[in-house]
């Protein structure tokens, strides 16, 4: 008897492990915060216990042999991985002048960046259904954003908060969109890639005499993004990737920023008021409706004309209508 998996258990499992991939990734912020340190030193140092947790991972499953690169997808992997690890520092900044919940919503505004690009850098064809998603997910935005005309006029902490946020979703973009671009290679080795380039490229940004002041529950806080948020879960990810369909990971893709804002209500009492909230399933929709090629323009209709307006066709000598 086979004791190998059926298609059915396979999805099953990678939903399983996506599910949790983006229950981890939710209490992103928590441990940002609870660290103590500052973002650029969040990442430097998630990016040091980062790369000894997925370079001991690739090691022992063998990932180095074989492993596809050529220096073109190397040096795109690595451009990437610039983008990728700035991208977390405008994240980790956007905490602390917004709140968790309003960075994540607003931080999850990046496949439409993703969308964008491909269209102006790529070529990809943009539709007109994408575009009207897209219309969607800016009133969302607006709404979730919760800007006064005080912060418009003053130019407040929370506005540059905001846009520390939507920059890093643009990053992400950049690095989504070339990343795609580095086919035949693991993806832990091209997370790998990324996290080792952040540590010399983070090195002139990190304080090495604050860093000495935080506490063990500090550094506690800083390994824990390297070896559960870098390491863990994207191990979680690329597994669950290979074995759901895009509709299932566009769908669990949004236990991400649900998970962020209850941590971000239970362990701190922040909450987004009920204009800001009616914003949430406007970018909730726009996202799906985005990634499972939901029609927002009514299809044209095709109905035949009436048999009084057709054109006849013409009629061969054997009679057969062409």
């Amino acid at each position: 008897m086979s004791t190998s998996s059926t298609p059915s258990q396979q999805e099953t499992k990678g939903a399983i492990e996506l599910t949790l991939a983006m229950v981890l990734s939710g209490t992103i912020g928590i441990f940002v915060v609870e660290s103590g340190a500052s973002p650029f030193n969040v990442v430097f140092f998630r990016c040091v216990f980062g790369a000894l947790a997925l370079g001991l991972y690739c090691l022992v499953r063998g990932f180095f042999k074989n492993h596809g690169f050529t220096p073109k997808k190397l040096g795109l992997a690595a451009l990437g991985g610039v983008f990728i690890v700035f991208n977390w520092a405008f994240l980790f900044e956007s905490y602390e002048t917004t709140s968790i919940s309003v960075a994540t919503v607003v931080y999850h505004t990046q496949p439409f960046y993703v969308v964008l690009l491909g269209a102006l850098l790529f070529k990809d064809r943009l539709t007109a259904d994408k575009l009207g998603w897209l219309a969607v997910a800016f009133a969302g935005l607006v709404l979730v954003a919760g800007v006064s005309l005080s912060d418009l006029s003053s130019g407040s902490a929370y506005l540059t908060g905001l846009g520390y946020a939507l920059l890093a979703a643009l990053f992400y973009g950049f690095s989504t969109v070339i990343t795609k671009r580095v086919t035949g290679v693991r993806p832990h080795l091209v997370a790998l890639v990324q996290v080792l380039l952040g540590i010399p490229l983070l090195l002139p940004f990190a304080d090495f005499g604050k860093a000495s002041n935080l506490g063990g529950g500090g550094w506690a806080w800083l390994a824990g993004l390297g070896l559960i948020h870098t390491c863990l879960m994207y191990v979680l990810m690329y597994s669950a990737y290979q074995k759901l369909p895009t509709p299932k990971i566009a769908v669990l893709a949004f236990v991400y920023p649900v998970v962020a804002m209850v941590c971000d209500w239970v362990v701190y009492g922040h909450h987004i008021s009920l204009l800001q909230a009616l914003g949430i399933p406007l970018i909730v929709a726009a996202s799906l409706g985005n990634n499972l090629g939901w029609r927002i323009l009514p299809r044209r209709s095709t109905a035949p004309a009436p048999a009084e307006l057709r054109v006849p066709r013409r009629t061969t000598a054997a009679g057969n209508n062409r």
